[in-house]
């Protein structure tokens, strides 16, 4: 099984995330379409990111843009994501990159006196129709060893779950598992990844505590070699995402004394 490390801000480029990557004995880093030097894909250096994948023995995936949304009622925005994510597809066909994880969108809310109402639950076809071009764009796309793997962040909504549904419906997509946000959502998605257990590709590990995420291994309520174990079992990879070096260190060492990474 093997083990990846988000990008870290405190770091300075692919480079050091690289090497500190290979260092802790890891095999590939989560590179982050937010962060400026890797928003605009289509400038992304290749030359560089084939160097460091040769000189450090380690792979990437990306996490596209975490506004990314692919079903906007405005088609110039949702033409831009869609052409920012065929890009995207584009570079890992080239290097290659086997992951592109996605958090779908939801869209706009509005707050009634009885609870929320989500525009794209209102108009659900229109949301059906975009999310059909989306996966067949995907399907145009995507390299044959490449997953659009969806994540879970604070529940999924009926509409929405019925929408991953349809994505599913294509070999391309898979889903990604952050055991902490499903931790912090209360495991309201837990029926839904039970349901579609079989295309569990990634998963986002790290500790949390009630709402707090993105802790150390080790430093929450959560039984983290349970994830591990479910993971191994689908032949998923792990990013231990925690947010700075020495979080990631001390999660290592811990993945290191129970035997799931050799000691660098």
């Amino acid at each position: 099984m093997d083990f990846g490390m988000p990008t870290l801000v405190e770091l300075n480029g692919p480079e050091e995330n690289a090497a500190l990557c290979a260092r802790l004995g890891l095999q590939f880093v989560e590179l982050n379409m937010n962060l400026p030097e890797y928003a605009d894909v289509q400038h992304i250096d290749r030359a560089l990111l084939r160097r460091l994948m040769a000189r450090y023995d380690i792979y990437f995936t990306l996490h596209l843009d975490e506004r990314m949304d692919v079903c906007d009622f405005n088609p110039l925005v949702r033409g831009a994501y869609l052409e920012t994510l065929r890009r995207a597809l584009e570079l890992a066909s080239e290097l290659p990159i086997p992951i592109l994880n996605l958090h779908l969108s939801s869209g706009v809310y509005f707050t009634l006196p009885d609870g929320k109402l989500w525009l794209y639950e209102q108009n659900v076809p229109a949301f059906f129709d975009a999310l059909d071009a989306f996966r067949a764009l995907v399907d145009a796309y995507c390299a044959p060893d490449t997953r659009v793997c969806i994540e879970n962040t604070d529940g999924f909504a009926p509409f929405a779950q019925r929408g991953i549904e349809r994505l599913l419906k294509s070999p391309r997509f898979g889903l990604t598992l952050d055991v902490g946000h499903m931790h912090g959502a209360g495991y309201i998605d837990a029926p839904f990844y039970a349901a579609h257990m079989d295309r569990l590709t990634h998963m986002h590990l790290h500790d949390a505590a009630g709402r707090k995420n993105h802790l150390p291994l080790g430093e929450g309520e959560l039984d983290w070699r349970e994830k591990i174990a479910l993971a191994g079992t689908h032949n998923a990879r792990a990013v231990v995402e925690v947010k700075t070096p020495s979080a990631l260190r001390d999660s290592v060492k811990r993945l290191c004394l129970a035997g799931y990474v050799e000691a660098p």
